[in-house]
């Protein structure tokens, strides 16, 4: 696959991990993720979670309409 000449406009990020890591390194990095969870969670808990149940809870008003 050729790769853009600019990266700017790309929607995703595709990366591996890398299997030379040590269990320290993976277990730091696993640290960092956890920790930005939470920030994230601080910031835009109740956000994401209406984000979350519009894509994944069923419209009940939707149910009530065919009735």
């Amino acid at each position: 696959m050729k790769r853009p000449n600019s990266t700017r406009s790309l929607l995703t990020i595709d990366f591996g991990v890398p299997a030379f890591w040590s269990p320290e390194q993976a277990l730091a990095v696993v640290e960092l993720l956890d920790r930005l969870r939470e920030f994230i969670g601080e910031r835009y808990g109740m956000q994401r979670f209406d984000a979350f149940r519009k894509d994944h809870v069923p419209d009940s008003s939707a149910d009530d309409e065919r009735f």
